[in-house]
């Protein structure tokens, strides 16, 4: 078994024709024909991923979010990227990024957040507009049974996520049903969770200006950008061991949120 049959399987999934053209999915260090000896996912590269990889003898880390997201002028340990893409070349470990990709792919990403929030019915909040069927960012699904107070909907996916603090808008529904979400930065997509007659749309990254931008018309609510995508790991793992059961497939322990909270 080699990095590049991981590569194959993670791409089977989230084609890497869907990332954005800003984002830098795939392998972005790393030798493809090297025999893979284990498998370490993550929400983000760290210099502790790196040493919880070298100490599991794993020489593939797959994350979330690519290291390389911004082009490297030199490698000489001035930040933490640089010190990580050394430190990696030279015991022989392989990063590869399943990102934006991931995000949209049918079954990505918000799909796989729907789920731990209990949503039925889901489907594409905003559809790719490329030929990929069921392809695009965020998702819309239906709360089973009655509809829920708001606030208990918020305090059960506060509890869910592991989130220190949820930040919301205005409380202009008492009760929600639908419920539209996309991991990630996704203020953008606010208009799109009216559109699709939501009650609640959860997200992350939200600026000041987004939490005026509901007007009434629909609750906005920000768990975090960790707390929204810490699914990754467990999404990434079952799509790998679905296909790959005989190596070494581990879930990163030290994939944590590098924002803290004051409480």
């Amino acid at each position: 078994m080699k990095i590049r049959d991981v590569a194959t399987v993670i791409e089977e999934f989230a084609p890497l024709r869907l990332q954005e053209t800003y984002d830098n999915s795939g392998l972005n260090i790393g030798f493809p024909d090297a025999e893979l000896t284990g498998v370490l996912i993550c929400v983000d590269v760290t210099e502790a991923v790196v040493d919880e990889a070298i100490g599991h003898r794993a020489n593939l880390i797959v994350s979330h979010h690519p290291l390389l997201f911004h082009p490297l002028r030199r490698i000489v340990g001035a930040d933490a990227s640089q010190r990580i893409a050394a430190r990696c070349l030279i015991a022989g470990i392989s990063l590869y990024a399943a990102h934006t990709n991931l995000d949209s792919a049918d079954g990505g990403m918000s799909f796989r957040l729907g789920q731990l929030l209990g949503l039925q019915n889901m489907r594409t909040l905003k559809p790719n507009p490329e030929t990929v069927p069921e392809s695009g960012f965020g998702i819309v699904g239906e709360l089973p049974g009655r509809a829920r107070p708001t606030l208990e909907f918020l305090r059960e996916t506060k509890r869910l996520l592991n989130c220190d603090a949820i930040r919301y808008s205005a409380l202009c529904r008492e009760t929600v049903s639908r419920i539209a979400l996309c991991t990630g930065a996704g203020a953008s997509m606010i208009e799109d969770a009216v559109a699709a007659g939501a009650d609640l749309y959860l997200s992350s990254d939200f600026k000041y200006n987004d939490f005026y931008t509901p007007d009434g018309r629909i609750v906005a609510a920000d768990v975090g950008h960790f707390e929204s995508e810490y699914c990754a790991i467990a999404l990434l793992h079952d799509i790998i061991t679905k296909k790959i059961a005989t190596f070494a497939v581990r879930k990163s322990e030290h994939s944590i949120n590098p924002v803290n909270y004051l409480v």
